[in-house]
């Protein structure tokens, strides 16, 4: 299995490409990185040091690797953090080129704006774009709470209108909409929530909630979701088995009390995790 990742790379820590690229490559996928941006460290501690990439340097790396002779053997294209809306147009490129190579490949947009906790936190233009271009280029979408909110503009509070907000993703291209980090009116305090749906269909599965704050979680499990998608082609096998592992992962990273998520000291989590969780209908 072969993923095109385009995202932000940390030299310290654990998100973007950092958090995606590992984890991928434990479960024996062979990943083709390209970083939009390159930071001492994620933006949450307040300051680093570093630059984003121009959408020019985006492209011309996927020029290079087109001139591999390799598009056509890429199944799946998995974008994030974008740096920039011209970085969105190198992104959208290269799906383009990707998908015209082989038809078959999927593209993974995680649509990174923000979270409750931060609100938008990318340059203007960025939110704009993912919802004009990238979803409408995207087979999955795997937006958290807040960027589903953002996205729509509907409340997402409650299981209806979580379904009727993911529906209205749906319209705009992704077939398969994998919502993270999801607290509704009815998800207990002890507990937290994943919604995918697929062929009009809805899944919910219920974690427990760890009391801990780290950054790079989500871009963990978008990479595992679109992992186990190409592998199984099954959305709700893919959340399970996403969930599962993120939540071992999380357990593992709150019990040795780290500020950054514990990537390489939980990898067996990405292959057999701990605790199995399963998806209910609703």
């Amino acid at each position: 299995m072969n993923i095109l990742s385009i995202q932000s790379w940390v030299a310290y820590g654990h998100v973007g490409n950092a958090s995606a690229v590992f984890p991928l490559q434990r479960l024996g996928a062979e990943v083709w990185a390209v970083n939009t941006v390159q930071f001492s460290n994620h933006t949450g501690y307040g300051d680093w040091t570093g630059r984003v990439a121009s959408g020019a340097e985006i492209a011309a790396l996927i020029d290079g690797i087109a001139a591999r002779g390799v598009l056509g053997s890429c199944d799946g294209v998995l974008s994030g953090y974008m740096g920039s809306a011209e970085i969105g147009e190198a992104v959208a490129g290269a799906v383009r080129r990707v998908k015209a190579a082989n038809p078959a490949a999927i593209y993974c947009c995680d649509p990174v704006i923000g979270d409750d906790d931060t609100d938008v936190y990318v340059r203007p233009g960025v939110p704009e774009f993912i919802r004009d271009v990238a979803l409408k280029l995207a087979d999955i979408a795997t937006p958290n709470q807040f960027e589903l909110r953002h996205l729509t503009g509907m409340a997402c509070d409650t299981l209806d209108s979580a379904k009727a907000a993911v529906a209205a993703i749906q319209a705009l291209g992704p077939r398969i909409v994998l919502v993270t980090s999801l607290t509704l009116a009815d998800t207990p305090p002890d507990g937290i929530d994943m919604l995918v749906a697929e062929n009009g269909r809805f899944h919910r599965l219920r974690t427990p909630r760890l009391p801990i704050s780290v950054n790079g979680a989500g871009d963990a499990v978008a990479a595992l979701f679109l992992f186990h998608c190409l592998r199984a082609g099954s959305a709700v096998g893919a959340m399970e088995a996403a969930g599962s592992s993120v939540h071992g992962l999380l357990r593992r990273t709150h019990e040795a009390g780290s500020r950054e998520i514990l990537t390489v000291a939980a990898q067996d989590e990405f292959v057999a995790p701990r605790d199995r969780f399963h998806a209910a209908v609703c």
